[in-house]
């Protein structure tokens, strides 16, 4: 029991962890499409700036996950 309670805690480490990160950090962009898209409607430079902010930081918090990922390579924790 206690080995697999090491492994979950290394979860967020391992590839499968940072894989679920990036889809969840990805899905936000869905978010922030549609609050840019409102924004251009409605001609709202504020709302537009604030939606182009997070698309920066989403894009950014996808680029530190992908480098973890490769620094990860085959030393992955769940594998062993």
């Amino acid at each position: 029991m206690s080995n697999a309670l090491s492994k979950a805690k290394g979860f967020k480490k391992s590839k499968s962890g940072t894989y679920l990160s990036m889809g969840t950090t990805a899905f936000g962009a869905i978010g922030v499409a549609k609050q840019i898209k409102k924004a251009r409607a409605e001609h709202d430079t504020l709302r537009l700036i604030d939606a182009t902010v997070s698309a920066v930081a989403i894009v950014t918090g996808l680029a530190i996950l992908y480098r973890e990922l490769k620094r990860l390579g085959d030393d992955d924790v769940l594998l062993g």
